[in-house]
């Protein structure tokens, strides 16, 4: 018995140090990967003898072939891109923001700034002074060379191809799978489509393909550990990670999927007990350099690229703080104000939150609550964003030719909006949406109204002086304590609904927290023909402050881009409509005299790599079910191709498309491009997977499959091209693609 269980114990540890080695690197496996590359498994293909070309033809197979596809993906991209000579679909808005690159204007969007650089960069090359105004369906000037343009964005559509394969390539793929995905990247009539204009969408699909790319590369280097290579393809893979999150946060899911990616690998290698912890503390070193200090600075740098060009007044000056504004060229914030705030004195009040706006009123009621008149943050500058200073009802009534009075820390004030004269007032009703506040309204005017007008001045900081007893122009931040009620003015980022015109909400909150940026306020511009002009431009703001000011600013815009329900919007889908191709989107006007495009998939694409995105579920349950009864017909390398090959696609499929399920904004079809490159990565896992014992038997048969397929998605990219190229002439010549309804190629 003591033998048994002897043997017994001995049999348990061997399975457990088994089990424990399957995750850490072995010899012979590349971090879970099998180690075959697929150009030695087609030089093993056959057992005859090549002719010299062949044998050539295979050996640089690895460079013909994504020279040849790169050749043809760039006449699908490129091809009759200048045939229509209208400003086509979202090509209003990005290229306004490359003009005001060239004008070196300020302006605000909700995207990061590169992809609108680079936007910008292709009109320098082009020979562009930034002029046109970009307006939806307007004829292009004959000086502003927008086919350069075009070409210039194209490019990064063009190079999605290449990439595709060396990606297929690193994920072990067999080369005619290899082909396979190249072929659908490049036959997709979508990717072709978006990647002619002048659009974001082809850098954020490029970079995108080139953290993929990184992340397999740098997977397959596990075995070689801090070589130089393996730091080469890190710190690329993090600087990937920055530029596509630095074209559009969508790239926030692609910087998810590699997150996961290293969490794992990093447990797999605390999991190795035979690892010394140095080792193990290098590890982590490394990929928090490489994966989250890198792609930070590459992100940071963006914006601090941004706004150096940017060092005009612009549209967008209203977003960002009011030091930020006084310190750009011509701005009329802070211009010729007056330094210290007396009462009388008219003045803006900007709120210091991140995204924060200036105290606003208009004449507009609420529709529930006090139903007095609204008061909300709003960006734009016009005079309702104006007030005056004023003695509280306690004190002498103010008198214009008297004695110059001003008003300081713990002075109790009010505040009197210039256009209708009525005061800024608070009182215990709730706010419109955010229930726990205090409303915030205007009421009375400067005779009529009670101490529920009163707000006491707490100051918090001053940039120019520790002098607290006055408040000046740009660089005292305060806060305006509600007299009555103890509770603080506040704008958060929460917007009001349509019959507040989707401008912030303003409200009184009842906690006391100091630090709250958002009850925290400064006087932006200021008026007083009794007091000296100042100069605001003495003062700097900080960049930290400024790139933080400016990414919340765009979080709260993202945020408030959601349906409106009085309004139609035609050219939006939902998400479930994505996947299964049931929808498309008309890029410009549809009349006889337009070039028409319509963004539509290559059905083969779609529904070949939404269909694999179920088998895939389906095999991998099938092969549970199968190991939990005790089979064992896969190797631990059949195990982790399918784990690193099949899952981290499907992974980040789920990663691009599930945010989309829960997001309230508004969506359209273009916002699935990234989504379908991982299933189309899923489609070539499943077909490579599902043709082995092809593979093994007879490869002739392998490829009369491959070759079935490889017709198909041409055919139907030829069958559509249309829809890429540019439609001339009546819509009703294409009613033939017209399969649905829903696709509204032809009325």
């Amino acid at each position: 018995m003591a033998v048994g269980s002897a043997g017994q114990t001995t049999a348990t540890a061997q399975d457990s140090q088994v089990l424990r080695r399957r995750n850490a690197p072995e010899q012979g496996r590349s971090n879970g990967s099998a180690t075959q590359h697929p150009q030695d498994e087609d030089r093993k293909k056959s057992q005859t003898p090549k002719s010299s070309v062949l044998q050539t033809l295979d050996e640089w197979e690895f460079l013909i072939a994504p020279l040849l596809f790169t050749l043809v993906s760039f006449f699908t991209r490129m091809y009759k891109i200048g045939l229509s000579n209208i400003v086509t679909w979202d090509e209003a808005h990005f290229g306004k923001f490359g003009s005001h690159y060239l004008k070196r204007e300020f302006y605000f969007d909700v995207h990061p700034p590169l992809g609108k650089m680079l936007v910008g960069l292709s009109g320098y090359m082009a020979g562009y002074n930034g002029s046109f105004e970009f307006k939806s369906g307007e004829t292009y000037p004959e000086e502003l060379n927008y086919t350069f343009m075009r070409l210039f964005n194209s490019t990064f559509g063009a190079l999605c191809v290449p990439l595709a394969y060396y990606t297929a390539r690193e994920l072990n793929f067999r080369r005619s799978t290899v082909w396979l995905v190249t072929l659908m990247v490049l036959c997709e009539n979508s990717y072709a489509t978006i990647s002619r204009f002048i659009l974001l969408d082809s850098m954020l699909l490029f970079f995108t393909f080139t953290t993929v790319l990184c992340w397999a590369r740098f997977h397959r280097l596990q075995q070689q550990s801090f070589s130089v290579e393996w730091f080469v393809w890190l710190f690329l893979t993090g600087i990937s990670i920055g530029c596509v999150t630095s074209v559009k946060w969508v790239g926030l899911f692609c910087t998810a999927l590699v997150g996961l990616y290293t969490a794992e690998d990093l447990w797999n290698k605390f999991g190795d007990l035979g690892m010394p912890k140095t080792t193990l503390a290098s590890h982590l070193v490394a990929r928090v350099a490489g994966l989250i200090v890198v792609p930070c600075l590459v992100y940071m740098f963006s914006f601090w690229v941004h706004f150096l060009v940017l060092e005009n007044s612009g549209p967008g000056d209203a977003q960002m703080s009011s030091l930020f504004q006084a310190n750009l060229r011509g701005t009329e914030v802070g211009k010729d104000s007056p330094l210290e705030v007396a009462y009388g004195s008219r003045a803006t009040i900007k709120n210091m939150g991140y995204g924060g706006g200036l105290l606003h009123s208009h004449v507009q009621t609420y529709p529930e609550g006090s139903q007095q008149q609204q008061v909300t943050c709003y960006h734009h500058k016009d005079a309702n964003n104006d007030w005056f200073f004023y003695p509280n009802r306690n004190e002498p009534t103010y008198q214009p030719d008297g004695p110059l009075l001003f008003p300081g820390d713990k002075t109790v004030i009010r505040l009197i909006h210039s256009q209708t004269g009525r005061n800024l007032h608070s009182h215990a009703v709730s706010a419109p949406v955010t229930k726990a506040d205090h409303e915030v309204s205007s009421y009375g005017n400067t005779t009529v109204g009670d101490e529920k007008d009163h707000w006491t001045v707490e100051v918090v900081s001053d940039a120019a002086s520790r002098d607290r007893s006055k408040i000046r122009t740009l660089t005292t931040a305060f806060r305006l304590k509600h007299t009555a009620l103890g509770c603080y003015l506040r704008a958060g980022t929460v917007n009001l609904p349509q019959w507040g015109f989707k401008q912030i909400e303003v409200t009184c909150v009842k906690q006391n927290n100091p630090r709250d940026v958002y009850t925290h306020w400064n006087v932006e511009a200021h008026w007083n023909e009794r007091l000296p002009a100042g100069d605001p431009g003495s003062y700097k703001s900080p960049f930290f402050r400024d790139f933080i000011h400016l990414n919340v600013a765009m979080m709260t815009s993202n945020n408030a881009l959601v349906p409106d329900p009085d309004k139609q919007d035609d050219l939006a889908s939902h998400f479930w409509q994505w996947p299964i191709l049931h929808v498309g989107l008309r890029m410009c006007g549809w009349d006889d005299h337009i070039v028409k495009y319509f963004l539509l998939g290559n059905p083969a694409v779609y529904w070949g790599s939404t269909l694999s995105l179920f088998v895939f579920g389906g095999l991998v349950s099938w092969y549970l079910i199968r190991w939990q009864r005790g089979y064992d017909e896969l190797k631990p390398a059949d195990i982790d191709h399918i784990h690193y090959s099949g899952f981290y696609p499907v992974a980040g499929w789920f990663l691009h498309y599930l945010p989309f399920v829960a997001m309230a904004r508004v969506t359209y079809v273009h916002h699935y491009y990234p989504a379908l490159y991982f299933a189309i990565l899923t489609a070539g896992f499943m077909l490579n997977w599902m043709t082995r014992p092809l593979a093994r038997k007879d490869r002739r048969a392998e490829w009369a499959v491959y070759g079935l397929v490889y017709a198909l998605v041409i055919g139907l990219f030829v069958l559509f091209r249309a829809v890429v190229f540019g439609m001339e002439g009546k819509n009703q010549q294409w009613r033939h693609l017209k399969w649905f309804d829903k696709w509204r190629i032809s009325d």
